[in-house]
């Protein structure tokens, strides 16, 4: 068997990994690059592997730097099922066609001002992405199937994002099984909504993410207070907005739940609050479906993902006119919009006409990749460029660790403390450089853990031979 890592080695995007075994050929996540500016160009080229030999996809959860690429994936000739959480599989129905709408907005706009001779193509299309979806199986959390006669699956809850998953893979070759265990992206214990992540017992090879493998979160309590001291400095003393950037999945119905948890206890004066991602709008009605999927606590509050279309001050905007009426509030909103990195979509202008102004208020709450504008801002930059123009930053710029929907360095130590014995391999990815490392380090801390970071396309030899090592 060999593994190949295709993705989200030594960087924190574009999930992809390849499993090839005695008679199968499959796909753990197949994402999108994103920040940066060579995202485009790495996106566009061909996969590392031939699409119509894949014969089948394992899919962790929605969000684009683990989905993105599966319509390019179906252009390029695959013909094999997708499979999911029943929850991701909705995610992906909204999701994918509004990659495929980007790509298409993002290719006409080149046609009309082309940056060379040869304008570029979408990267795929609307109708990709539809095919794509027919390909989706969705799969309920811990039900064992067989996407192969040789190789056994199941899907455990990751706590990352809603229908997140770890993966758990027996390949049988040569009679013998090997057991593979993708984290995908864990989420960190102990928090509202959703629940922690599900220990496993046992594997041979371990795939784990170390996103914030060099850091602890602070305490969920004083990010609360800080949040709250934040919004009530900005708003009503300052007299100014709130812009937070958030991913459409998650981020932003996280935000939600504490706000109106906020107001509901006292803690927090009704502000005006408007989700402006229409995307962010259905994944917010998809997220009430799935109640299921929600710990104990989100369950029993009267909050948000029961009332959502009744609260007052909340405020869901679906047309541009709509998005672009927002930048005449001067004072007293909350404005979440994605995408959650800056790189994307409507936040872009909102930064745009609030950056400039020293009452108003920038709001960080998730990961920020290198190369991306919310990068920039959170690192201190004093000016930015927004659509052609050079912005100044002069409204208050902060970030918050507490709300993250990845496990910090501490949590994942726990979560790889539950197998009965350490994995033969574990390979730690989904990780800028230093963050992987220091994660790596703590697992070699622990006896008998072979740790290593694999570099971007590196390909793993199972079983190993005497001398083990990496062949290109």
């Amino acid at each position: 068997m060999k593994l190949s890592f295709l993705g989200a080695a030594r960087e924190v995007t574009g999930s992809c990994f390849l499993v090839e075994t005695a008679n199968a050929r499959f796909l753990v996540d197949c994402g999108m690059i994103q920040g940066g500016r060579e995202a485009e160009s790495r996106n566009r080229k061909p996969f590392g592997f031939d699409p119509p030999a894949i014969d089948f996809v394992l899919l962790t959860h929605a969000h684009i730097d683990h989905s993105g690429l599966l319509p390019k994936l179906a252009r390029a000739g695959f013909k094999g099922p997708i499979y999911t959480t029943g929850a991701t599989a909705e995610l992906l129905e909204v999701m994918l066609p509004d990659s495929a709408h980007i790509q298409e907005t993002d290719a006409r706009r080149e046609a009309r001002h082309p940056r060379g001779k040869n304008p570029m193509p979408p990267l795929y299309t609307l109708q990709d992405a539809q095919e794509c979806l027919k390909r989706v199986r969705s799969i309920g959390y811990d039900h064992e199937f067989a996407p192969h006669p040789d190789i056994r699956c199941r899907l455990r809850d990751a706590g990352h994002i809603l229908g997140s998953a770890i993966i758990e893979i027996s390949v049988t070759e040569h009679g013998r099984a090997t057991r593979l265990v993708f984290s995908g992206d864990l989420g960190q214990p102990g928090r509202p909504i959703l629940r922690d992540p599900t220990p496993i017992p046992e594997a041979d090879i371990l795939v784990m993410e170390s996103t914030y493998g060099d850091r602890l979160h602070q305490d969920l309590a004083a990010t609360e207070d800080e949040m709250i001291a934040f919004v009530e400095q900005t708003l009503f003393k300052r007299g100014g907005n709130v812009i937070m950037p958030a991913f459409a999945v998650g981020r932003t119905q996280q935000v939600l739940y504490h706000l109106h948890r906020f107001v509901c206890e006292g803690r927090l004066r009704r502000p005006q609050v408007f989700v402006d991602s229409p995307m962010a709008t259905e994944v917010t009605r998809i997220t009430r479906r799935h109640l299921e999927l929600f710990d104990e606590e989100a369950r029993h509050l009267a909050g948000w993902h029961e009332r959502g279309a009744d609260i007052p001050y909340l405020h869901f905007t679906a047309s541009v006119e709509e998005s672009m009426a927002l930048n005449q509030i001067r004072s007293g909103a909350i404005i979440i919009s994605a995408s959650g990195m800056c790189d994307a979509g409507r936040i872009r202008h909102h930064l745009r006409h609030n950056l400039p102004r020293r009452e108003c208020g920038v709001l960080i709450s998730g990961f920020q990749a290198q190369g991306t504008l919310g990068r920039r801002l959170v690192d201190g930059a004093k000016r930015v460029r927004l659509f052609g123009e050079d912005i100044p930053v002069r409204a208050e710029v902060h970030s918050i660790g507490g709300l993250s929907a990845h496990a910090d360095q501490a949590a994942l130590l726990d979560w790889a403390g539950h197998f009965r014995r350490p994995p033969a391999l574990t390979f730690v990815v989904h990780g800028e450089p230093e963050a992987a490392q220091v994660l790596a380090d703590r697992l070699r801390q622990k006896p008998g853990w072979r740790v290593t970071i694999p570099e971007h396309g590196q390909t793993a030899h199972w079983p190993q031979s005497p001398h083990p090592g990496w062949t290109p």
